[in-house]
């Protein structure tokens, strides 16, 4: 049987947003018992995820995997999530005996490697992995907040909300939104026809 220290979760964030990168992380436990009220990361409110992976990151090896806004557009966004999973584990300091990922497919060429459907509600270093995961990229779409004003990617995260849409219409597509992603493909398209 695996040691329980030796599991790693693994989970992405940011493959339904229509701008900025998609990140993974990967968390192997040391005392996964300290933290109380880890759960899927979307249910959980912004505070309490940054205290959240506080705890998480302070009794736990983890690793945090990015692929840009290219990588999407070049791999599909499949592809470019997994990259990311990739990546993630490649950075922790410990190798696992076992790989839980969150969905129903794994990264290629990986040894010991399950997929576990809803994996983010039901294994506890997959939530944190998603809390992690979660943070990092919430703390990148707000610093291109500040580069990008009109898009209020603070506020949306990069998430097709009815604002954000608007904002894509009125003042056009940016070099961090997915251009492969069909509301953005659309408004290219209607703009193309235009000129």
């Amino acid at each position: 049987m695996y040691k329980k220290n030796l599991i790693a979760g693994v989970d992405e964030v940011g493959r339904g947003s229509l701008a900025g990168p998609v990140v993974a992380a990967a968390v192997i436990f040391k005392n996964s018992h300290m933290i109380n009220g880890i759960r899927d990361s979307k249910k959980i409110s912004f505070k309490s995820r940054n205290y959240l992976a506080r705890l998480i990151k302070k009794n736990s090896y983890f690793g945090i995997g990015v692929a840009s806004v290219k990588e999407i557009q070049k791999y599909n966004i499949l592809g470019a999530s997994l990259l990311s999973m990739t990546r993630a584990l490649k950075k922790l300091s410990k190798k696992p005996r076992l790989i839980l990922v969150d969905g129903n497919v794994v990264p290629k060429g990986l040894k010991n490697c399950r997929a576990i459907v809803k994996g983010d509600e039901k294994v506890k270093c997959i939530s944190a992995a998603s809390i992690i995961a979660k943070c990092f990229r919430d703390k990148l779409m707000i610093k291109m907040s500040k580069k990008f004003t009109k898009y209020r990617f603070e506020k949306n995260f990069g998430y097709g909300t009815h604002e954000h849409l608007k904002s894509l219409k009125r003042y056009g597509v940016t070099t961090i939104h997915r251009k492969n992603f069909r509301p953005i493909h659309h408004i290219l398209f209607k703009n193309k026809k235009k000129s």
